[in-house]
């Protein structure tokens, strides 16, 4: 039997070790500069020794999220010990948020993955999503204040505190608005809250990650839990659109479907800041009302099979390939000071119970509406109880389900408005 040959990202190894051995030359010697190119060698160079060295340590790479997870840690930890010099890392978070690449990446996701879903099946799954949302709110709550009993804190304590900032979909759609709620309803200064909140929604995030590889890993034994990581639905139908199988996607198809997700994400611009920014006095994000145009237009069956396919092999091609570069960049983003900070007993314990509760819950009431049980709390539960957009890349990326990036969206986007919402409500009675 033919050895096979060992490949790093694709490469033969020496020819990946040689482009790595380049790309760190380049960084500590500080010859590259901060323009994008040299950015994208910077954070290549970065991530792919630590993503494969995730995926070879044994433990890590089955249970705590292997290469991506590792990517992600690694990175942070580079930025905190300042072995990556300051010029890089700035460089590699103004990338991600200030170019905004990690919204490009998430554009791309929701286009192709809501395009080439089955649009009956669509259809069923966005209308059951709602309650499996709300199942993991109650869930997080139940369990948040059972435990926070455990410690003698009252239950309006733990829905103020610990469910709200963790529920709340991030930190700009959740804990920032939650502190000016907060703040507009006391009198008080946000940052008495937000100061709490952000420590708080910090080390959820990092759990919600673990926890999202362990689901991951669990669906691998009892494969009657979850689907195929691209459909959230218990229905032998529930697959992607035939117009995908029988339209082999052209490169024209796919710059086709680049422009059409584009346009998409501008649809969802023009609604937030210009036609409707707000319901009921809560601000809509942009991307969720793009999830709404994509599912109107994957729904009436207006998009040619060819540019489906289109959308498709490009979302195949940036959640496979280019989830590398976002963890890197998302994990510049990690305060390791502000994770330190939250490591008490008492906070990782009750963040604990309310990451599991939005597990449990949405699973539950997932389960009931007709989806896999595992799919449902990954997308309904973890990804209401991380840090918002960089959070659903790091819970979808642990947990092998990039595919599920639109659900994953709805809930940092629609149910972060629902806690906000909810948390204005609660504010006014308890405070």
């Amino acid at each position: 039997m033919e050895k096979k040959e060992l490949k790093l990202y694709g490469m033969q190894w020496y020819i990946a070790l040689g482009a790595i051995l380049i790309g760190l030359l380049g960084i500590f010697t500080e010859t590259f500069g901060t323009d994008m190119p040299n950015t994208l060698i910077v954070m290549f160079a970065i991530g792919i020794p630590l993503y494969e060295i995730g995926e070879r340590i044994p433990i890590w790479n089955k249970y705590i999220g292997g290469g991506i997870v590792a990517a992600f840690l690694g990175t942070a930890l580079m930025v905190h010990f300042k072995i990556l010099p300051e010029m890089y890392a700035t460089a590699i978070d103004d990338f991600t948020s200030e170019v905004n690449f990690l919204t490009m990446f998430i554009v791309v996701l929701i286009a192709g993955s809501v395009l080439s879903l089955n649009r009956k099946i669509l259809i069923k799954s966005f209308i059951g999503y709602i309650p499996a949302i709300l199942g993991g709110l109650g869930g997080a709550m139940l369990l948040g204040v059972l435990t926070g009993l455990i410690f003698g804190i009252s239950p309006s304590e733990i829905i103020l505190n610990y469910v709200l900032p963790v529920m709340g979909g991030g930190n700009g759609g959740g804990a920032v608005p939650l502190s000016q709620i907060y703040g507009d309803v006391t009198g008080r200064e946000p940052e008495e809250y937000y100061q709490f909140a952000i420590i708080i929604l910090t080390i959820a995030n990092i759990f919600a990650i673990i926890f999202a590889s362990l689901l991951n890993g669990l669906g691998a034994k009892f494969k009657g839990l979850t689907g195929d990581k691209k459909t959230i639905i218990r229905d032998k139908n529930a697959a992607f659109d035939t117009s995908e199988e029988s339209h082999k996607a052209e490169l024209i198809d796919v710059a086709g479907g680049l422009v059409l997700g584009l346009a998409s994400y501008g649809f969802g611009l023009i609604m937030s800041q210009l036609v409707l920014p707000e319901i009921f006095g809560v601000k809509i994000h942009t991307l969720a009302y793009m999830i709404i145009f994509v599912v109107i237009l994957a729904a009436t069956g207006v998009i040619p099979g060819n540019l489906r396919a289109g959308a498709k092999r490009l979302q195949s091609f940036f959640s496979k390939y280019l989830v590398l570069i976002i963890m890197v960049g998302v994990g510049v983003d990690l305060d390791i000071n502000e994770l330190i900070a939250a490591l008490s007993f008492q906070n990782m314990i009750i963040a604990i119970a309310v990451v599991l509760g939005a597990i449990l819950g949405s699973a539950g009431i997932g389960y009931l509406v007709g989806f896999y049980p595992i799919d449902s709390a990954v997308t309904a539960g973890l990804c209401m109880a991380n840090r918002g957009g960089s959070g659903d890349l790091a819970v979808l990326g642990a947990a092998d389900r990039m595919d599920l990036m639109a659900y994953a969206q709805l809930s940092s986007r629609l149910g972060g408005a629902i806690v906000l919402i909810i948390g204005s409500i609660i504010f006014s009675f308890l405070l």
